[in-house]
């Protein structure tokens, strides 16, 4: 059994085919988490996983590229090669009374993205606009025991900080016992993964360690039990499938590229990442 545990089939990629996809992956002993990235998208993951009794669960929060207007590359190519940013203000009991579905299992994606910035605006409002959001919903996840998905793109150093800070101030609401967030498509080196670590988080991998050897050296030193897997679709689609839209049940692939690098069984990896979702969002 797999778990995707970073999907957005809850996204227009999939608005005519959603249902057929996620059985697919039923079929093929897959689950998934489908993440928001704002209200709309929140709501969608939300109803999507109140269709099925087990095997399918919501995200909720307010990515760092919805709080302002603008053009976001997603890196992909084809139909999946960008959208338009709605800005949106970030409403904490809006969010607060979708997260209480008993379906949520989790606040995200939430976190911080400097590489989308308009280098013609104020950057450091804008930085700290998105620091502040991302602080809040921190406090939303901890609030109602509810783990962090959270995302980071060119801005690890003020993450690490805002990290450090929430712990300092908001510690009684910390587990000490388990993790309380991951760093989602985690792209960084070991130094980074390690600092991650010892905050109490875990690191989350997709396709992209399929077509680079970047971090074959950082998964082959790190524990199973500190990783987890996920597709990140529509993108960061795996070989043999590049420049495909990726879908829940190409996560086997990522799995089974962990496994080749750790020179272990596909089994063994199923067995720990799931285990290690099931605990992360208790599913």
């Amino acid at each position: 059994m797999f778990i995707d545990t970073h999907a957005h089939v809850n996204f227009s990629a999939f608005k005519d085919d959603a249902d057929e996809v996620i059985r697919r992956a039923f079929d093929n002993n897959t689950w998934m988490v489908l993440v928001g990235s704002e209200l709309k998208t929140s709501n969608r993951a939300l109803n999507y996983a109140n269709k099925y009794e087990k095997g399918v669960y919501a995200a909720i929060g307010l990515h760092p590229v919805h709080l302002e207007e603008g053009l976001v590359d997603t890196g992909e190519t084809g139909d999946l090669a960008g959208f338009t940013a709605r800005a949106e203000e970030f409403d904490y009991g809006s969010y607060e009374k979708l997260a209480k579905f008993e379906k949520v299992v989790a606040i995200g994606e939430i976190g911080l993205d400097y590489y989308h910035l308009d280098p013609t605006k104020n950057l450091p409002a804008l930085k700290k606009k998105q620091q502040e959001v991302f602080a809040q919903q921190l406090l939303l996840a901890r609030s109602l025991d509810l783990p962090a998905i959270i995302h980071c793109r060119q801005a690890h150093d003020d993450l690490l900080m805002l990290l450090q800070e929430f712990k300092e101030e908001y510690g009684r609401l910390i587990p000490n016992d388990r993790p309380w967030g991951v760093v989602h498509c985690f792209s960084g080196d070991e130094d980074l993964a390690w600092k991650y670590f010892k905050l109490g988080l875990l690191i989350s991998f997709t396709g992209l360690i399929t077509f680079s050897q970047q971090w074959d050296d950082l998964i082959r030193k790190t524990s199973l039990d500190k990783i987890m897997i996920e597709t990140d679709s529509p993108y960061m689609t795996p070989e043999p499938y590049r420049g495909q839209r990726n879908e829940p049940l190409l996560v086997q692939y990522v799995a089974n590229h962990i496994a080749k690098i750790k020179n272990i069984k596909l089994e063994k990896v199923a067995e720990i990442t799931t285990a290690t979702a099931r605990a992360f969002f208790k599913i």
